[in-house]
């Protein structure tokens, strides 16, 4: 599978600092289903192009065929861009796909001129260009003709795509769209899916006029998982088709509700009333807090400004009362590094937060939030990893962008070492369903200086 990206910004060598990969090295990365390869078959300062190669391997597919029916992917799928494709992307380009840069952090922040080449894709040209237009693209598709002898075109496209976008939205929309064009996934679609598509869809998907179809083809045709991700994008817009607006209300709350509540409650608890929404990203949190009549003062902090674009249409700060948009404040900032505005609050919020942060950076982020920002209480949550094993098939961590995830044990001791060392006493408790052997998905702890909160 091939798919190479070209921008002609000069430098255009600079196209390496936003994708951490150097343009003079031939890059390689061992993914689940083969190895996937970076490398630039052009690299000068007019015209720069790298190139993601992903070697599938049959075998390691045949493997778990076991576990699903992969029979498509080990005959022709390996050729044509799939979720395949898509996961090797999100391991491979994760700096990127978050905007985030350290070496030309304003370059990130701006649309650049790209040029984005998938030589064989499953899909129509019809389909195609309603799924990528929409988005700022100027959409080149042309169909691969089938063999000379049976004639005609095959359900396969060539597709370029031009334009001026972020690089991070760039990728975002390849790692969602591939796998929706594609129609199908390598691996079993689990509830967390859903954050993959919010987090990916963040600042474009709620608008796209075709997010039914999206979400239904992302999360696999689970019609329970469209619902609640179509409820979570809160648009006013009404589903596409009667079939659409009949899927079915899932009988359970999702993961991502209860963890919301989880710690609406846990604020409720220390009695905050100015909250921190620390890596807010597109807002669902803040959604709920508005809704809190007890808390009069909400501050969302993300280091992307992107997601914080996002965040300000979903709580719809432009339509807001005065006295309800006073309320809110949004800021951009990195959580490794201090900042002043973030201090003298009664609480803040890390709502799987802190396994997106490269261990060796987790001390920064403690010394910013426990140290200097010094809230009276802190709510942290994170997935539970001894709990993966009830994703059948789930193989590795349930986010690409997962710098690790931690069993019960390991993150009670690290909670108990960062409130010891910042002089706070903590709490730590499973949010959602648990299980008598792996605990609960995930795993919440509080945070207060000075009193004691009951488990």
């Amino acid at each position: 599978m091939l798919l190479t990206v070209t921008t002609t910004h000069r430098p255009a060598t600079d196209l390496g600092y936003l994708l951490v990969k150097h343009p003079e090295r031939v890059h390689s990365f061992d993914v689940p289903t083969g190895t996937a390869y970076v490398m630039y078959p052009e690299a000068t300062d007019d015209r720069c192009t790298a190139a993601l190669l992903l070697d599938v391997d049959p075998a390691r597919l045949r493997a778990q065929r076991d576990a699903f029916e992969l029979s498509q992917y080990v005959n022709d799928r390996p050729y044509a861009a799939s979720s395949l494709l898509a996961g090797a992307l999100a391991k491979v380009f994760r700096s990127a796909l978050r905007g985030a840069s350290k070496d030309r952090p304003e370059l990130a922040a701006v649309p650049i001129p790209l040029e984005i080449r998938v030589p064989v894709l499953r899909g129509t040209t019809e389909l195609v260009t309603r799924l990528f237009t929409p988005l700022g693209w100027a959409v080149d598709v042309t169909p691969i003709p089938l063999e000379p002898e049976i004639g005609g075109d095959s359900r396969y496209v060539d597709l370029r795509l031009t334009g001026e976008l972020r690089l991070a939205d760039a990728l975002n929309h390849l790692y969602v769209l591939l796998p929706v064009l594609d129609d199908s996934k390598h691996y079993w679609v689990a509830p967390d899916e859903i954050e993959k598509l919010l987090r990916s869809g963040a600042g474009w998907l709620a608008e796209h006029p075709e997010k039914v179809l999206i979400a239904r083809r992302y999360l696999a045709h689970r019609r329970s998982l469209a619902t609640t991700a179509l409820q979570l994008l809160e648009t006013d817009d009404e589903p596409a088709t009667e079939e659409d607006a009949e899927l079915p209300v899932p009988r359970r709350a999702p993961l991502a509700e209860q963890r919301r509540d989880a710690v609406l409650g846990a604020l409720a608890e220390v009695g905050a009333t100015r909250v921190l929404d620390l890596g807010c990203g597109g807002g669902a949190l803040l959604t709920a807090l508005l809704k809190q009549r007890a808390i009069t003062e909400i501050v969302g902090a993300d280091v992307s400004s992107r997601a914080l674009e996002q965040a300000a249409r979903r709580l719809r700060l432009d339509r807001l009362p005065d006295r309800q948009r006073d309320r809110v404040k949004l800021i951009q900032t990195a959580l490794t590094y201090r900042d002043d505005r973030l201090r003298g609050f009664d609480a803040a919020v890390l709502m799987e937060v802190i396994e997106h942060v490269d261990l060796p950076r987790l001390p920064a982020l403690e010394a910013s939030v426990f140290g200097h920002a010094r809230p009276a209480a802190v709510v942290v949550t994170t997935p539970n990893v001894e709990y993966n094993v009830h994703y059948e098939g789930l193989t590795g961590m349930r986010h690409s962008d997962h710098r690790f995830e931690w069993t019960r044990a390991e993150f009670t001791e690290w909670a108990g070492r960062v409130a010891a060392e910042h002089g706070y006493t903590v709490t730590v408790r499973g949010v959602g369903e648990p299980d008598e052997t792996t605990g609960a998905p995930t795993q919440l702890a509080l945070f207060t200086i000075g009193t004691e909160v009951s488990a």
